[in-house]
This record gives structure tokens, sequence and C-alpha cells, in this order.
């Protein structure tokens, strides 16, 4: 969430430049304005109550002579009483205007950065820049899809899949679960040579916690609520929302940062909002494995953090082979808590398309306040309090990246597989026929299959 201070000019803030932040977002201005009402309003709250505390004192004062002189005092301490009931009753009514307040801050997004291209529409996301392997061209290829190459490999069931999870649900078998495990292997490793320290999250939240790092609509369109005798817990959508949680509530100096994690989970999403979009295998499926890049850096280095993690992510998939372009999303299209986002695209020659594997996103101090984590010392001339900045980045969602090197490294007989995963498959294979499995279905329509 931004800084309430940041919308008030008396205590240093710019509330135009949160105007001009939520134009380039689309999203309404007005709010600013409502912010701002809503802080005076509470700030006159809290004033009367502390107000009060002259009246008690005033009247405390003339309690002690009288009961000394042994007169009655009922009156005056009625009187207190009085004042101590409005005094709780005006901090309970500030207190609940803090809580609107914050509310109300935490719907507008993080300030959007000067370099974002501003438009509403994603077809205006910027290209950075390209890359593919020595005579690799982006141009549709007659070539079979992903997910025709994975059947080929017998490296998924998405029929059992669907029949066991419903809608989108499939099991990887064979190659489909040996190369899913190469790219977690390599992924882990990759960022562990670069100084990124490995973690593996807890796939369940706290709803106070994920509410921290999440925004409104993700409950609703991407998360899976569980419940159960205890408190409610989500899944999570990343690695990303237990990692920003991992240093809430600490003060972190310098000398510590930057901080940089290698996280690596399952990862469960609804996808309310992609019904009709790549329905076929892998790609974008209800439940995922993934390595996310997660790094905390002082505040004025963030950018420079945000330039080395994609830069990270293009060098894996230039590792693999994986022609690839990054383009910048415009400012309508960006998360909440995100100040500039990247995304890199593979190309997939069945399709003729670029297709997301990667988002790196600098979300500066929108999360780390909200999770208070601090930075720094503080002064005693700090008006505001000084946070770390959060950025992540994806480095591999295995099934997006396995649809990459299946749809890109195919022949006529097989796959061939990227070098660096070779030692992580069993016999270190540098190409994986096809299976023979018609026979296997065509028989598995008359009677039961074993699943081997």
């Amino acid at each position: 969430m931004l800084d309430v201070n940041d919308f008030i000019v008396e205590r240093g803030g710019n509330p135009d430049k949160i105007r001009e932040s939520q134009r380039k977002r689309y999203a309404p201005v007005e709010v600013v304005d409502e912010v701002i009402a809503m802080w005076d309003d509470h700030r006159r709250t809290a004033y009367a109550a502390t107000q009060l505390n002259a009246r008690i004192n005033e009247v405390q004062k003339q309690i002690g002579p009288k009961k000394k002189a042994k007169e009655d005092v009922t009156d005056l301490l009625k009187q207190k009483a009085d004042f101590e009931k409005e005094k709780k009753d005006l901090l309970a009514l500030a207190a609940e205007k803090e809580k609107a307040l914050k509310a109300k801050v935490k719907t507008i997004g993080n300030i959007v950065h000067e370099s974002v291209p501003v438009s509403d529409n994603e077809d205006n996301n910027t290209v950075e820049r390209t890359w593919a392997p020595e005579g690799v061209t982006f141009e549709k290829r007659n070539v079979l899809s992903h997910h025709e190459v994975l059947e080929k490999l017998d490296g998924y069931d998405p029929e059992r899949g669907v029949k066991v999870v419903g809608h989108r649900g499939y099991f990887l078998r064979r190659w489909g679960v040996f190369l899913n495990q190469a790219l977690i292997n390599y992924g882990l490793e990759f960022l562990n040579e670069r100084g990124y320290i490995p973690l593996q999250t807890p796939q369940l939240m706290l709803k106070d916690q994920m509410a921290k790092t999440a925004q409104l609509s993700q409950f609703d369109e991407e998360l899976y609520k569980v419940t159960g005798d205890q408190a409610d817990k989500y899944l999570i959508a990343t690695s990303e929302q237990p990692i920003s949680a991992f240093h809430s509530d600490e003060w972190l100096q310098p000398k510590q940062l930057p901080l940089k994690y290698a996280g690596y989970s399952n990862c469960f999403r609804k996808e309310a909002g992609a019904h009709g979009k790549d329905v076929w295998g892998i790609f974008r499926v209800h439940e995922f494995t993934k390595v996310e890049q997660f790094c905390i850096t002082d505040p004025e280095k963030s950018w420079e953090m945000f330039e080395s993690m994609i830069s990270t992510s293009e060098e894996f998939y230039k590792s693999l082979g994986i022609p690839y372009r990054v383009v910048a999303i415009v400012s309508g299209a960006l998360n909440n808590a995100a100040a500039k986002k990247l995304d890199l695209e593979a190309w997939f020659p069945h399709q003729g398309e670029f297709k997301e594997l990667v988002s790196c996103s600098n979300c500066t101090d929108y999360q780390s306040r909200d999770l208070e984590i601090r930075f720094g010392v503080k002064k005693q001339t700090d008006i505001k309090k000084t946070y770390v900045h959060c950025l992540n980045s994806t480095l591999t969602a295995t099934t997006r990246t396995i649809c990459a090197i299946l749809e890109n490294f195919q022949t006529e007989d097989g796959v061939r597989i990227p070098e660096p995963l070779r030692k992580y498959l069993p016999g270190a294979p540098d190409f994986i026929p096809f299976a023979k499995r018609d026979a296997e279905k065509k028989e598995g329509e008359k009677k039961e299959v074993p699943v081997r």
C-alpha cells in the first residue's frame, strides 16, 4: 500500500503525483480526494479524543483537594467518568476511521514508473528486445503443438487428469515427470550459482498474511480457500506471497541487503479470468511448479536489481535455447503492487505467437509497508518511515517452460533436449524419441488401461 502521508501536502506528500499515476492506470482519480477527506476526518476525531485529556485532568485536580477537605465529589466523579467514556468512544471511532482509511488506500495502486508505456490495451505493450538462437526466425511453422508433442512422448494424461481433478486437470508421466524435475533442479542450481538462497516455501498462508501481499481481486479470481477447524488459509498462487511475508515485522539494515531468494513451490490458481485461453495441454493449469526470484533491496538500489533480475531470466532461457522477446507491460494492465513490469515471452512456432513465461516486477515499498519490513535507522527528523523495496520475477513456471521446449525442439521422431537439462534426466539423453502409445490408447477405448 502507499504511505498515507504521500496524500497530504503538509506532511510532505504530493497528491498530484498519485492522481497522475491513477490516470496512467486508468483507475479512479477521485479516490485521492476521498483519502484526503478521510484522513482529515480521522485526524479531527483523534484530536477531539486527545483534547478530552485536558478536561479529565482539570476535573481530577478539583477532586483531590475536595476529597482532602472531605467535601462531596460525586458530581465531579460523574463528570470525569462521562469525559472518560466520551474519550473511549472517540478513540474507538478514530480506530474505525483509521481502518477504513487504510482499506481505501489499499485500493490504490503503486506509483507507475515514468518508463512504463501508458495505455489500457495490452496490444500496446512495447517490445524491449528479442533473442533467438542462430538460424531461428520468428515465423509460424507447420509443426505440432506442445500438447501434441507431450502426448507423443507419453508425457502426460489429460483425460484421467480431468476425470480426477476436473477442468484443466492433468497427470504428468514418464518424460513429463523427468522434464519437470529437471527444470526445477536446473533452475534452483542456476540461481544458487548467482547468489540466491534456495527457499522451499509453505503452500498455505493465513488469510491476514495473504491480505498483506495479495490484492482484493486475487481472492475472488485466483486464490483457493482452505477451511478447517482453525483459521482459514489460502493456497499460494506463487512463492512470492509467502517469501514477501518471510521478513514481515523486521527491521533490515543496509549491510544485510540485498537479500536474494530462489523460491520453489507448487502454485495454485483458479484462472477464473482465463476461460477459453490455452485450453490444450499444460500451459495454463490450476496447479504447477515454479522457481521464483524474490529480492529485497535498499530503496535506492531496486531499479538496478530490477534490470539484474530480468537479465537473469533471459540468461536462463538463452541457456536453454528458447527464442523470446521482452516486453514492457502497459500501465493499465499493471497489478496494484507493481510500479513496472517486464514480461519475457517465448516464441511458439505452431501458434506463430509469443506467450508469457516470465513476469518481472518492481513493487518498490508497496508490499513492504503493509508487511512492516523497515529499512535502516530511524532519524528524529524523519516524518515518514522508510521501507525496503521488494521485487519478484519468475525464473521458470515449469509446465510453461516444458511447452516452449517441446514446441521449439521437436523433430519428426521426437524431441531434442537442451544441453543444460540432460544431466538431470535418466541416462542424460540428448534426444527423446516419441513413444508408441497409439495402440494402447485405442485399446483403452474398449477396456481400462493400467496406469504405468
